[in-house]
């Protein structure tokens, strides 16, 4: 073998395996960066709430759905909530097992618009741990969140008045590769 055709076959070989490296690594480096940026609609995560509570109005109205195949009744207490920039919020989802087993499940959750996922933040969410629910019972579930002051100062998101909350409920362990990126609980 020639010395440029050695180099031409070793070429190819390291760009292969830097191929496959980089498949592996794909699905961990995304999550990450939809957290980081809220790509997708993916929320925040915060430790406490702001300091400061800007006086300018926000909507954030509550969606709810259920996978096809978890038999239970998933809904929002209330449609909408009407908050200012950095207050902090506790609203409830309620969920009730339609079955006469119990079920292990687990809520995905993105927000929309997109670009407003950097700005909505998390303090304490039912969506963070798998959850078994026992037949025939409803629970309340809780959200604390806040947006983020923050948004007022971005330009491109200055036409955000109102942010949808979304949920969706799935047996634990089946939530499917779409719905990850919008999943921060699967890390947490």
């Amino acid at each position: 073998m020639n010395p440029g055709s050695r180099i031409t076959v070793i070429s190819l070989a390291g760009a292969a395996v830097g191929m496959l490296a980089l498949s592996f690594a794909a699905e961990p480096l995304y999550s990450t960066f939809c957290r980081v940026t809220g790509f997708g609609g993916t929320t925040q995560i915060a430790d406490a709430p702001p300091s400061a509570v800007i006086d300018r109005p926000i909507r954030v109205r509550f969606d709810a759905n259920a996978a096809t195949d978890i038999p239970v009744d998933f809904k929002p207490t209330e449609e909408f909530v009407d908050a200012k920039l950095g207050e902090t919020i506790l609203s409830f989802y309620e969920v009730t097992n339609i079955s006469d087993a119990p079920i292990r499940a687990v809520a995905a959750y993105n927000v929309a618009p997109y670009k407003a996922g950097k700005y909505f933040n998390k303090v304490e969410c039912f969506c963070f741990k798998e959850k078994t629910l026992q037949p025939g019972r409803t629970e309340r579930l809780p959200v604390i969140f806040f947006v983020s002051p923050e948004l007022a100062d971005d330009r491109y998101a200055s036409d955000v008045k109102s942010i949808t909350l979304s949920y969706t409920y799935y047996p634990a362990g089946g939530i499917p590769d779409s719905a990850r990126p919008q999943d921060a609980s699967a890390g947490s």
